[in-house]
């Protein structure tokens, strides 16, 4: 499987992950920078995996 990410693409992953932040620290509120820190990480996962599994559904 050749899996390409363009400009496109990247700019969906950082839109994507901003959205999912923003969505997790209404919900949650860290209290520390601990907490945003690992917010951020499962924003930035949840968003490549987003775009990859919409990538690998138009394959």
């Amino acid at each position: 499987m050749n899996l390409h990410l363009h400009n496109a693409d990247i700019v969906m992953i950082i839109a994507l992950a901003l959205l999912c932040s923003l969505l997790l620290a209404l919900r949650f509120r860290p209290a520390s920078w601990k907490g945003i820190v690992v917010e951020a990480l499962a924003a930035n996962a949840a968003a490549i995996t987003a775009v990859v599994a919409f990538e690998m559904l138009l394959a």
